[in-house]
């Protein structure tokens, strides 16, 4: 049998949301002998600098650390990196750009994923805190897919972040999970036809089954990719190409 690839994690943003992500690659994982599952180098760092404040107040970026990190990975011996954070996709291009393997992007794998199930033209509802949004995470890679965006705006948007914080501060009650589902249900009352639980701290509280609308949760989605990959189910993306880039 040959060797699974070796991936490597750029986590930290928050701990728990990391600790998710590998739980969901070992539950896909097909079950056998341990030495034929999947490694997996992480590089949990909660010291990254707040994504939503770097894209929203200008506070400082998160890129050169996870640029550092995802260099650190590839050289203990990642053949591909991914991140367990959607909104720090918005630095993708800076983390790219520091290696030489390739990067697989939740925000795709999360595409794709909402892209099988939804009809064409579909409205899709996006459970992502503010900088995912203002970034435009998203609505772009939807979009080229042929699909709308209904995103929490107002008090909706207001009543999310509040949520995260307490989600990352270790609230994963009752509570949290009606108070998620409650803004999933606002979503869906305004047209969305799908949801995209967009942000790592959803999946906490919010699972697929508990929304009237079908739920794609991108933890889930970004660890299936991390199987299929690391057991070369399906070829890797090429890595990063100043050629086909340009200068940044």
């Amino acid at each position: 049998m040959v060797a699974p690839l070796n991936v490597g994690v750029l986590g930290g943003m928050g701990p728990a949301a990391t600790i998710d992500l590998m739980t969901q690659v070992l539950r896909l994982t097909p079950k056998g002998r341990e030495q034929d599952g999947v490694r997996l180098i992480v590089d949990s760092n909660p010291g990254i600098p707040d994504r939503n404040d770097a894209i929203l107040r200008s506070g400082p970026s998160p890129a050169p650390v996870l640029a550092a990190m995802a260099q650190g990975l590839e050289a203990a011996g990642a053949n591909f990196v991914v991140m367990a954070c959607n909104t720090a996709h918005a630095f993708q291009f800076d983390i790219e750009r520091a290696l030489g393997v390739p990067f697989v992007s939740m925000i795709e794998e999360a595409g794709s994923a909402v892209q099988a199930i939804a009809p064409p033209g579909a409205a899709v509802g996006l459970l992502a805190g503010e900088g995912c949004l203002e970034a435009g995470l998203y609505q772009a890679e939807l979009g080229r897919r042929g699909l709308t965006c209904v995103t929490p705006e107002g008090k909706a948007r207001t009543k999310f972040m509040a949520l995260l914080y307490d989600i990352k501060a270790g609230d994963v009650g009752a509570s949290s999970a009606q108070r998620m589902a409650a803004l999933a249900a606002e979503l869906e009352a305004q047209g969305a036809e799908a949801l995209i639980a967009a942000c790592t701290e959803v999946p906490l509280v919010l699972r697929p089954g508990t929304t009237k609308a079908p739920l794609i949760d991108a933890t889930e989605a970004l660890a299936t990719a991390i199987v299929d990959y690391a057991l070369r189910r399906r070829p890797l993306p090429p890595p990063f190409s100043w050629t086909s880039v340009g200068d940044a």
